[in-house]
């Protein structure tokens, strides 16, 4: 059975959150850092147009190609709020919302892959 495309969309959004979220804890960590700079990855939209996705070829003249990596990479945000004496820019109160964001986007996610998971067993037993 060939691989499904929406198994595939839903690991690299899994990924994709867990950059979010690693970065998201060290910018909590860092919260107190003098000079410490938010950080963030590009919005999951930005990464779903950078990665291309070729068709199959089932013969030998037809042109190759395949799907590109999307590369995740964490980046300082520019500050949204007024910038700490210490010159940090981590605010807490975003942070956390963001943490939010993550965990729904997780739990969709989730969610998602296990109703599909079990249309898949429902249309295999018969």
């Amino acid at each position: 059975m060939d691989p499904v495309n929406l198994f595939d969309l839903a690991a690299q959004q899994a990924r994709w959150l867990s950059v979010r979220q690693n970065a998201i804890a060290g910018n909590v960590a860092n919260a107190n850092t003098p000079g410490y700079r938010t950080h963030d990855v590009e919005p999951f939209e930005r990464v779903l147009d950078r990665t291309r996705v070729a068709m199959t070829a089932t013969q030998t003249g037809h042109l190759t190609g395949g799907a590109t990596a999307a590369g995740l990479a964490v980046k300082a945000e520019e500050p949204k709020n007024a910038v700490l004496p210490s010159d940090n820019t981590v605010a807490l109160d975003d942070e956390l919302l963001k943490a939010g964001e993550v965990r729904r986007a997780f739990e969709l996610n989730t969610a998602i892959v296990k109703a599909f998971h079990r249309m898949i067993m429902q249309s295999s037993k018969g």
